[in-house]
């Protein structure tokens, strides 16, 4: 009986896709769907590579002007600062996330935490926000809405031309000619999206350090457009008329795809509202004003630091030091001030990671925000990896700059420090800026499984429908 079944099911799976061929406007959605995927993959394939190239680049000549410092007081280095660049990772051609609206650049020097630059949102026009040309917008946003035109009358056509009239009197139930019609709707929607699934899979081949979070990556994309297909399917067999299916569909693509993702992260921010930067740098400078001036030897903080120094080397004046005293002195305050600056960071991420949380909560509401935040996480383009680069490269500014400062307090005398130089060697020595790869564990834990637990929950709750469905589509025979 359930080969019986199984096979009925494929002959009508079958005879949907030779029927949909035949028609002429079929065949140009499918051409144009297989165009998308394809150039959009390309597109960003090459744009990845550009990108990259660009930042190594920049990164080389960055290294190379730090290196060519001509031998010079180690301060003067701290004030003459380094460029460090975000490198991304494979996956980032297929999405690139918030990459365009972060900046990947960030200028490291003493008494300073700034932040990063060169967005491309800020350089780019107002069109950028719609979306970017990657296959991660053509399969979130755009092939749904194919699949919405190419399914919403399999079923609800045949009964308004009494076809489906005449199938159900030739002893064919209603349940095989539905899974007939979601598995070619189905296989259709995954040949569509064969360009970009078949680029995910040459990653996991070719990179092995990917292969997990490529595979799962299209396992995510292959549920979501199995599920959209799926949903067209019912919504034509439990609509009667085919202008009522495409209407319902249409308004469940636009609250899904394109009011929910807009309308949440601006709620997210009435909820949780972060400070502007303006307001962040007054509070920054407050707390610094409070705890004091390195650069100031009668500052009442440092003069306590200053006599805790003589007692702990048993001297009575900074002179007779064997270290120099205005290196340490800058050391104590480099750390103040980058414990200050981490507090402030680490406040702004947990604000920023309420929001987040707020708009993820809604992913069993709208299967387009839980293939979202799997596919930016899985391609390392997402906030937490953006806030992962910022805490990287703050710990290199502090242990460069504190290295420095060590250089300063050891290899400079203490009279005439203003007038003294060092060999060059000491910060060609310096270790070079890199950015460790994350943990992929937790990215599948924290992200990756509850986006596909979502989909898949979505998945299991048509179940329950597709009954009622095809009751509906054999009510015809009355």
């Amino acid at each position: 009986m359930s080969a019986t079944f199984g096979s009925s099911v494929a002959r009508i799976a079958r005879e949907e896709l030779r029927a949909m061929w035949r028609q002429r406007v079929t065949l140009v959605a499918l051409i144009l769907g297989l165009l998308l995927a394809a150039t959009a993959t390309l597109v960003g394939y090459e744009h990845r590579r550009s990108v990259e190239g660009d930042r190594e680049r920049y990164q080389s000549a960055a290294d190379a002007q730090w290196h060519a410092q001509p031998d010079r007081h180690p301060h003067r280095v701290v004030h003459y600062g380094h460029y460090v660049f975000r490198p991304l990772t494979p996956l980032a051609f297929f999405d690139s996330g918030i990459d365009a609206f972060t900046g990947h650049m960030l200028y490291l020097e003493g008494h300073r935490q700034n932040t990063a630059n060169f967005s491309d949102a800020r350089q780019s026009s107002v069109l950028l926000r719609f979306g970017l040309p990657t296959p991660a917008f053509v399969l979130q946003t755009l092939l749904p809405l194919l699949i919405v035109f190419l399914a919403f009358g399999c079923i609800s056509r045949e009964r308004e031309r009494g076809s489906l009239r005449l199938l159900l009197a030739q002893g064919v139930s209603p349940a095989r000619i539905l899974y007939g019609k979601l598995a070619g709707h189905g296989a259709l929607a995954l040949l569509i999206a064969s360009p970009a699934l078949l680029a995910l899979a040459a990653v996991a081949v070719l990179a092995p350090g990917q292969r997990i979070e490529a595979l799962l990556m299209m396992t995510g994309y292959a549920l979501y457009l199995l599920l959209w297909a799926a949903i067209a399917v019912c919504m034509s067999g439990a609509v009667s008329r085919a202008r009522d299916a495409l209407l319902c569909l249409l308004a469940l693509w636009a609250a899904v795809v394109i009011v929910l993702p807009r309308l949440l992260p601006d709620l997210a921010s009435a909820r949780v509202e972060l400070p502007t930067r303006i307001e962040i740098d007054v509070a920054i400078h407050k707390a610094l004003a409070q705890i004091g001036d390195s650069h100031d030897p009668n500052d009442p903080y440092f003069s306590g630091y200053r006599q805790k120094i003589l007692a702990q080397y048993g001297v009575q004046k900074i002179e007779d030091l064997p270290v120099n005293y205005g290196g340490l002195l800058l050391k104590e305050g480099e750390r103040l001030t980058s414990e200050l600056f981490d507090r402030h960071t680490r406040e702004l991420f947990r604000m920023q990671e309420a929001q987040s949380r707020f708009v993820d909560a809604f992913a069993v509401a709208s299967p387009f925000l839980a293939l979202r935040r799997l596919s930016m996480s899985l391609a390392g383009t997402d906030r937490q990896t953006h806030e992962r680069f910022l805490i990287e490269a703050e710990k290199y500014r502090f242990n460069l700059i504190q290295a420095l400062n060590e250089l300063h307090a050891r290899h400079v005398r203490f009279e005439n420090d203003r007038d003294q130089r060092i060999s060059q060697t000491h910060w060609q020595s310096l270790p070079r800026f890199s950015f460790p790869p994350r943990d992929t564990a937790e990215a599948v834990r924290l992200h990756a499984l509850p986006a596909l637990s979502a989909m898949v929950l979505w998945l299991f709750l048509l179940v329950p429908f597709l009954p009622l469905v095809a009751w509906r589509m054999g009510r015809v025979r009355a």
